[in-house]
């Protein structure tokens, strides 16, 4: 049966349509064609057909109304069964519209997705700023940094930096994009570019603007590190040229017909005359191994070979202190990837230290094998590695130069270093050598007891 609340509507409108008829009724009863009753009879007649016409249509659309609205409510309810061609024309128009609303939705959910995990995935902060200065979002990488609780906070109370906070307040009214450069102080202190852009539309709560930050503490310390290399390098040319125009001078001047001053200054002119050789010789290498590490050797060969090959080189060095070269092979057929040039300065470099800085009659221990235990920083790179160690009976570093003795120029003892024909660029040719081989270098020490220098290179696995 019917619904009440279906019959009133329906009734409704069949009645509206035939008002025509009822007025022709009407109007014939008054002239009295028709009697009341017949004309009457003829209306209720009308209106019954008009009604069982009627109410197919009249259903679905009602059907198809309420079944909208549950749609609209977020019910997804079942579809009405129509009951005419026009109702189930509708039904499959609303069904398509269905479809395509959904779709529309489906994309621009995805794409909803899709910006949200590439804005928390950005490698740098970024944080997106109302008119009032108010963090109204921030990534992943910005609440590392500075904790989870951001949004609604005030950017003041992250970002203490006036020339910062001057630069928002200033993008935020209208003005273009800038750039600020800062230091975040904390254990670690960190130097950040912070770059402010406008956006093109306002938000709810009026002008916004992106903030992002970008490290650039390895940069600055690159661009530290280059000034004070050019810095250390003019100074350790400056010092033997020096020297060595001063002696000229001298035997151009006073000592010009002194053969006992030119026999001696000429020995002193040729050791500094060396000494700049050797410098110039090293900045050489290092640039150029600087240059190939990104590229790691291709050639397949035995470090035993090169090992022995730079402990013969170095025998008559060895006997002139009265000192010992031990090799201990342990495993024999070891192979790396790995440039013999390169690898033998390493060895050469290593041993040469040794030699200068063990004491006197004490031998140099050298150990060539095999290893599962790595260090931290090259676990997880290979599962085993050859290890090649340096020891020496020496003085030994003390623990806080441990960190400094792979920088250029950075000598423990700077006067006895050049004394004995060090440029100070020895440890950092072997730490570059290393990272182009994708090794590591390892160094131990203790005051009195000499020192222990490893490089570890990955095995080649049979």
């Amino acid at each position: 049966m019917p619904s009440p609340r279906f019959n009133r509507p329906l009734f409704a409108f069949a009645a509206l349509l035939t008002l025509p008829l009822a007025g022709v009724l009407v109007f014939l009863v008054a002239d009295g064609v028709l009697r009341l009753p017949l004309a009457l009879l003829s209306w209720l007649s009308c209106l019954a057909i008009t009604l069982l016409l009627l109410r197919p249509y009249v259903g679905d659309l009602l059907a198809l109304s309420n079944h909208m609205r549950e749609l609209a409510r977020g019910e997804d309810s079942a579809p009405p069964t129509p009951r005419s061609v026009a109702g189930a024309e509708l039904l499959g128009a609303l069904g398509q519209f269905r479809r395509s609303a959904r779709s529309k939705v489906e994309e621009a959910a995805g794409r909803v997705d899709f910006h949200e995990t590439l804005f928390e995935s950005l490698p740098s902060p970024l944080f997106l700023l109302s008119g009032q200065r108010k963090i109204l979002r921030a990534n992943l990488a910005a609440r590392k940094i500075f904790g989870r609780q951001l949004q609604d906070r005030d950017l003041a109370a992250i970002l203490r930096n006036p020339p910062l906070l001057e630069a928002a307040e200033k993008v935020l009214t209208g003005e273009p994009g800038r750039e600020v450069e800062f230091t975040l102080t904390g254990p670690v202190e960190r130097e950040f570019l912070a770059m402010l852009e406008p956006l093109t539309s306002d938000g709810e709560n009026g002008p916004t603007a992106v903030l992002t930050l970008h490290d650039v503490t390895a940069l600055r310390q690159m661009e530290r590190m280059r000034a004070d290399f050019v810095a250390n390098a003019s100074h350790e040319l400056r010092t033997p040229l020096a020297a060595v125009l001063g002696f000229i001078e001298t035997l151009q001047g006073p000592a010009k017909d002194d053969a006992e001053a030119h026999e001696r200054f000429l020995a002193i002119m040729y050791e500094q005359a060396s000494r700049m050789s050797r410098l110039v010789a090293d900045l050489l290498n290092l640039s150029r191994i600087e240059m190939n590490e990104h590229s790691r050797p291709v050639q397949k060969l035995r470090l035993i070979q090169v090992l022995q090959r730079v402990a013969e080189g170095l025998e008559v060095t060895a006997q002139r202190r009265n000192m010992t070269l031990a090799l201990d092979i342990q495993t024999p057929d070891a192979e790396v990837m790995g440039q013999e040039d390169e690898l033998a300065q390493v060895f050469q470099n290593l041993l040469d230290n040794a030699l200068k800085y063990g004491r006197e009659g004490t031998a140099v221990e050298v150990t060539l094998g095999c290893t599962d235990k790595l260090p931290p920083a090259l676990a997880g790179k290979c599962v085993q590695a050859v290890r090649v160690s340096v020891r020496d009976h020496g003085e030994g570093i003390a623990r806080e130069h441990l960190p400094r003795l792979t920088e250029r120029f950075f000598r423990v003892d700077t006067a006895r270093s050049r004394q004995m024909g060090g440029t100070g660029l020895g440890l950092a040719i072997v730490k570059h050598v290393m990272n182009r081989h994708r090794g590591l270098l390892t160094i131990e020490s203790n005051l009195g007891q000499g020192s222990i220098f490893s490089i570890y290179l990955p095995l080649i696995e049979k």
